[in-house]
Parts: structure tokens; sequence; C-alpha cells
């Protein structure tokens, strides 16, 4: 990677992390509770995932097993988290990019409609982006994520199965040698 390219990554990832702090600080409302329960049958994180039905960044709701069947890299991520904005301008490029035609990359954003709105407007994030509230904590608990830390990434095989997760900032090097691994 050239200089100039570096320099318009870092000014990507300061502009993510100043809108994220500054979201963070003009919450507006509470988040919306998750509209799926556990229905009888399923079992484990996975399948619960793939029944939620979650409203998009534009309000839409969204059933989550759409993605069922593929590969999917699931991130648990907040406006106000500063890793986790800035870790997405490599999630869009990975979405976009070569791998995003065998990988379906997925934000589950914990905090209100609006702030997620208002964020993904601003930063045209190139992949779905659903709105879980503090719900998607608790989500992200039932993968592992004892602690509820954020950025919060969960790497799913087509097979329904979790192969790898990952707490704090995405090292993308070591992400692509696992996705070589699907």
């Amino acid at each position: 990677m050239n200089q100039k390219h570096l320099a318009a990554y870092v000014v990507v990832a300061l502009l993510f992390g100043a809108s994220g702090a500054y979201v963070g600080m003009h919450k507006k409302e509470a988040a919306p509770p998750l509209t799926a329960t556990q229905p009888p049958g399923v079992t484990g994180p996975v399948d619960s995932l793939y029944k939620l039905t979650l409203p998009d960044a534009k309000g839409v709701a969204q059933a989550l097993g759409q993605y069922k069947g593929k590969a999917t890299l699931v991130n648990f991520w907040a406006p106000w988290c500063g890793p986790c904005v800035q870790e997405m301008p490599e999630l869009s490029a990975l979405a976009a990019g070569e791998e995003g035609k065998k990988l379906q990359v997925i934000g589950i954003g914990i905090d209100s409609a609006t702030n997620i709105a208002d964020f993904n407007d601003k930063f045209k994030i190139t992949y779905p982006v659903f709105v879980a509230g503090m719900a998607g904590t608790e989500l992200s608990r039932t993968f592992g994520n004892a602690a509820g830390g954020l950025p919060y990434t969960v790497l799913i095989g087509a097979d329904g199965q979790v192969k790898k997760t990952y707490l704090g900032r995405l090292k993308f090097d070591e992400l692509r040698k696992d996705l070589a691994t699907l």
C-alpha cells in the first residue's frame, strides 16, 4: 500500500472516530427491543441469530435468516466505540472486495435507531447495518462475549458453525487467513 492510500485510510479512520464520539454524545432515544424470541427447537446462538428480524439503518425490518447458508461475518459495534468506527472502512472494503463475493458482512449496532441511521447516512457503510439496541450486547454474549466488549466479531461458516470470534479491533491479516480456511 502506498503512502497516499495509507494517509487516506488514516484520515477516514479519524473521521469515523470523531463522528462516533460526536454521535455517542448526542444520543436521542432508547433502542428498540429485539423482536424475535427463541422458538422451540432452536439450538445455539447461530440459530437464534437467523431467527431474528431487526430493523436496518433505514428502519425496514429485515429477517437475518436471509444470510443462512452463506459464510457471514457479524460485527457488533456502536457509533460511540472508537475501535468499532476505526475498523469500518476496512470492513466496507472487505464487503465490497473479492472476499465479499463469498462472505456476507453484517453490522449489528448497539445504539438507538436514530443514531445508527445518522451514522450510516454520514459514512455510507457498504454492508447491511441493523439496529439491535442494548439487546445486541446480550446477543453478542450468546456468542461468547462474556464481558460485552466492543467491537465483537463472529465468523460463521456456510455450515452455520461459529468458526472464530474476535474481541476488539479486527486484525485484518488474521481475518483474511481465517477466511481462507472457509
